[in-house]
């Protein structure tokens, strides 16, 4: 309890920092890690279950379909280390899959909806021991100890990779690499390139459910930085950057206004915005070549019919 109670208060300072650092910048920012606190972590599971946001049903059919052949490209006996693991939903049709998988590590930032997940998931899979891990899987963290060396699995679905820039996800990649070790593996989902209006669509749902979403964030401020942000004051858009290949999501301001965040005094103009979210969209080729940068093969890939999505299985590159 004493290490989760350390690790929210780290989380806490680590916020605010980010809060104020990037609110202060000349063009806004908060970083997309912080949209999933346990409000933020329920929002995004709704999202999944949108018609407009294809990623999650596609990769939910990839998985089932191609289930066995990733179990026999993973190996048996594995000890499946889940990054951002939300829910875990997708997470249960590879473990169905799996030989005689060993332990399950779910690796989240909300730490309450991570033991809900790890709750749900006990009873469904008693034989499998599970570890779960309040942190942030950006940054440099350590495994607990006890985890099994050989055959562990890396497992990071749902395009969350497209949330970070080329640098992070080249030091992500090499994170993972160094935590599953010379005889692990990784499977991750990857969004792939497609027309605009279905990409904006998935980002700007109907019902508004991603709107509230990015609206959160603030409402996090508020209530865990003692911030004053008037919600009605600001807007939901995404918008789509060509040059970074990726959809962003922006809160805009709706008219000239000043708040507060720690006591920090943060002005806004009519229409400036915080951008809190970039979901980038690859070819299989270019991710190949950048986790190749970061010690990794490519040895497969499983794609809908429609080439809208990709799961990807990679193996460290031989020494």
């Amino acid at each position: 309890m004493l290490d989760i109670v350390d690790e929210r208060t780290r989380q806490l300072e680590a916020f605010r920092e980010d809060a104020i650092a990037g609110l202060s910048r000349r063009h806004k920012t908060l970083p997309s890690r912080w949209l999933y606190d346990d409000e933020g972590s329920l929002l995004f599971e709704r999202i999944t279950a949108l018609a407009e946001y294809y990623p999650t049903r596609t990769e939910t059919a990839i998985l089932r379909e191609h289930a066995d052949d990733m179990a026999a490209f993973c190996g048996a006996d594995a000890a499946v280390l889940e990054y951002g693991a939300g829910a875990g939903i997708k997470t249960e049709i590879l473990l169905d899959a799996l030989q005689s998988p060993r332990v399950y590590v779910p690796i989240d930032i909300a730490g309450d909806f991570l033991e809900q997940t790890a709750a749900r998931m006990r009873p469904r899979f008693p034989d499998i021991e599970m570890r779960p891990v309040v942190a942030d899987f950006t940054a440099d963290f350590d495994l607990p100890r006890g985890i099994p060396r050989a055959h562990r699995l890396a497992f990071f679905p749902g395009s969350t990779i497209g949330n970070l820039d080329v640098g992070e996800t080249s030091a992500f990649l090499g994170q993972i690499r160094r935590h599953v070790g010379a005889q692990g593996a990784a499977i991750i989902g990857v969004d792939l390139r497609k027309d605009l209006p279905t990409l904006l669509a998935a980002y700007d749902d109907a019902e508004g459910v991603t709107a509230a979403f990015n609206l959160n964030l603030l409402a996090r401020i508020n209530r865990e930085l003692d911030g004053d942000f008037a919600l009605d004051g600001f807007h939901h858009e995404a918008r789509w950057n060509a040059a970074e290949s990726a959809v962003e999501m922006h809160l805009v301001s709706e008219r000239a206004q000043r708040v507060s965040v720690s006591g920090c005094r943060i002005d806004f103009a009519a229409g400036e915005t915080i951008h809190t979210e970039s979901s980038r969209k690859y070819d299989v080729a270019g991710f190949a070549l950048l986790a190749e940068s970061a010690g990794w093969d490519l040895q497969r890939s499983w794609t809908d019919p429609e080439q809208r999505f990709a799961v990807l299985g990679l193996k460290p590159e031989a020494a």
